[in-house]
Formats: structure tokens, C-alpha cells, sequence
């Protein structure tokens, strides 16, 4: 029935499958960025946490009965970490950003998006119609310049604190151009936390920002904190009102509740080994640069090649050496490119290896 459609998709280069990957494999793909997906330690102190408790599942949504003392544990702590009123625990990172966009952009209000938002705000900002404007990629004088264009009862600017492809981080001049305008900030930091700031906190300690009742950040579990699910952290007004207009908070079955207890150990483990992460991110960083030339901002480093075939035939390449890098094509991005991962639990001598594997490709 869809048989042209994948030939399509197989013709540019484009067809995609689902992969049962070795768990042998030096792992420069993933979005774990910390190496905390294999901690078996970790692991068992949130079974331990979980199993002090009669219930050991979510059972309904957050508003019947599924709300559990660990979600409340876990979204108090991280919101006193953070410098915010209030959390609360979702599903997934996609299904904070439906909750946020499709609930906080009423009538008569505005929102503005940067163009390399992630999709699942892209697609929340498709319901909403005539109510949104795109910005250019991390241009403060583009979104000045439609904040000024575009007045409205209540703008709210979206951004990402690390932008998910390109690895570069939100423009501080972001945060203080949505000040000036008053409008509401969403801060994306699913490929921030656990990465920026000294005690990795995000962008926003990064920047040195203390977050104020227009700030509101959200973030995802399933990344630097080694599990699944998300949080939202904003003022108690925002919290209270997405507890009854988020229909992803409302109608979904509430998050996993060993997900967040396992989060939660994984929270309080990075805060203990903060130094030690921030000084692997710098060595690492600093081997992208030597190597390839780049100057990483974050744990993500975008190399672009020529063309779609070319970007699968590196990754199957370099997968028989026993890396497994990302191999980004269209619609995800403009142009192709191999998406390492400078993951801090791969040695520093095999991200080199890696990397001078790369850069011998490319100069042929």
C-alpha cells in the first residue's frame, strides 16, 4: 500500500529501519551523553527506592491517581536545584513540548520559534495556526525585530539551550531580548542538562541566569540522566495551569515511576561527579578541536559531509571499526551529516581514533 512511498525514500537516500545494535559497540550515537545508561549501580538504588513503595507503577494519569511520591520527589528536587517555583513530571520530552505549546499559546497571544526548534514543537506550532512566527536560527535581531512586528496579549519565544543537530548553544542575547519584550521564554534543555554549567545544571546556569516567573524550562530524562520521561520547571501559576489545560498531562497515563526514581539516583550522581564530568566534556572538546577542527559548545559534534549515500557509507564504515556514530539525513536536517556524540564514557584514545578515521574520509 505504501510500497512507492519507501522506494522514495530508498531512492534518496532517505529509508530508515529500526537497528538491534551490539551493545559491544563504542557508542559515539546516542544522546547518553554522561555514559549513565550502563551504570548497573545506579540501576539498583532506583529498585531499591521504588520497592519501599506498595506501588510500583504509574496506574492512570497524573490527575486520577498515577501522581506517586517519587514523580513528587523527584519534580521538587529538581526544581529547587533549579531555581524554580515548581515541577512536573511528563511522559517524554516530546510530550512536554506538546504540553507546553499546544496549552500556554492561547487566543490572542503569540508564539515565536526558532526555525531549528525540535520537531515535536514544530508539530504542537502546527495546531495552533496563525499564532506562530519563525525566527532565524539563533538571530536576536530577527526576533527582535518580530516581537516588534507581531504584538500580542502574551508572547512566548521558544528556543533550545543546546540545539539538538548543530550542537550550538542558545544565544544569550535571547534571553535578554525576551526580557526586554516581556514575552514568556520556553527553554528546550534536553541536550543541555546534564552537559552546561558547573554544576550542569543547563543554559541557564551556563549564562549565569536566574530564572524568574517568565522562565520556563523543560528537559528530558531519556539523555544525560541515563533514563525516560521528562519534567517541566516554571512559576506555580504555570505549573497549575498546565495541570488543567495540558492534554498530555491530562489524558496520558503518568510516567514511568521507576523511569524517575532511576533518574532521580542518576540527578543526584551527576551533582556529586560534577567536576569530574565538566573536566572529561573540556578534554573532549578539546580533542574535536585538535583533531578536526571544531570548536565544540556542547557534546555534540556535527560533521557535514557531501551527500546521503555518502553519510550511510561512513556510518557502515566506521561501524566496522566498532563505532557507532549517527548518520542525520533530510527532513532532520538541511544537509547530511555524521552526528558524534562526544560521549564522556568512551576513552579519550578511541574518540581520537574515531575522529582521524573521519577526518582521513572526508580529505579523500
Amino acid at each position: 500500500m505504501y510500497e512507492k512511498e519507501l522506494e522514495a525514500l530508498r531512492r534518496a537516500g532517505r529509508f530508515r529501519k529500526r537497528e538491534l545494535y551490539s551493545d559491544s559497540l563504542d557508542d559515539f550515537a546516542s544522546n547518553d551523553y554522561l555514559g549513565l545508561s550502563q551504570k548497573k549501580k545506579q540501576f539498583k538504588k532506583a529498585c531499591k527506592l521504588v520497592d519501599e513503595y506498595r506501588t510500583i507503577s504509574a496506574k492512570a494519569s497524573q490527575l486520577v491517581n498515577g501522581y506517586h511520591p517519587i514523580h513528587r520527589i523527584f519534580e521538587m528536587e529538581m526544581a529547587e536545584q533549579n531555581g524554580f517555583e515548581e515541577g512536573m513530571v511528563v511522559g517524554s520530552g516530546f510530550l512536554a513540548n506538546m504540553a507546553l505549546i499546544e496549552a500556554l499559546v492561547r487566543k490572542g497571544d503569540m508564539l515565536f520559534m526558532d526555525e531549528e526548534y525540535h520537531a515535536s514543537g514544530v508539530m504542537a506550532a502546527e495546531l495552533l495556526g496563525d499564532r506562530v512566527v519563525r525566527f532565524a536560527h539563533n538571530d536576536v535581531d530577527d526576533l527582535k525585530a518580530k516581537l516588534a512586528a507581531y504584538p500580542a496579549r502574551r508572547q512566548i519565544v521558544a528556543v533550545e539551550g543546546v540545539y539538538s543537530m548543530g550542537g550550538d548553544l542558545c544565544d544569550k542575547a535571547i534571553f535578554e531580548a525576551t526580557d526586554e519584550a516581556g514575552a514568556l521564554l520556553i527553554v528546550d534543555e534536553a541536550h543541555s542538562a546534564g552537559v552546561l554549567g558547573k554544576k550542569l545544571l543547563g543554559i541557564f546556569e551556563h549564562y549565569g541566569i536566574v530564572p524568574h516567573e517568565r522562565h520556563i524550562k523543560m528537559g528530558t530524562l531519556g539523555k544525560a540522566y541515563g533514563s525516560y520521561g521528562a519534567y517541566i520547571l516554571a512559576s506555580k501559576t504555570i505549573i497549575s495551569f498546565l495541570e488543567n489545560r495540558a492534554k498530555t498531562v491530562i489524558y496520558a497515563t503518568a510516567p514511568s515511576v521507576f523511569d524517575t526514581a532511576l533518574a532521580y539516583v542518576n540527578m543526584k550522581y551527576i551533582r556529586k561527579h560534577a567536576k569530574t564530568f565538566r573536566a572529561k566534556t573540556k578534554e573532549r572538546q578539546q580533542i574535536a578541536k585538535d583533531v578536526l577542527g571544531v570548536a565544540c559548545e556542547s557534546l555534540i559534534l556535527p560533521v557535514e559531509v557531501s551527500d546521503n549515500e555518502f553519510a550511510i557509507f561512513m556510518q557502515k564504515g566506521l561501524l566496522e571499526q566498532n563505532y557507532l556514530v549517527g548518520a542525520i539525513r533530510q527532513p532532520t536536517v538541511k544537509k547530511p551529516i555524521l552526528r558524534v556524540i562526544l560521549n564522556a564514557d568512551v576513552s579519550v584514545e578511541k574518540l581520537r581514533h574515531l575522529l582521524k578515521l573521519i577526518r582521513l574520509n572526508l580529505i579523500q
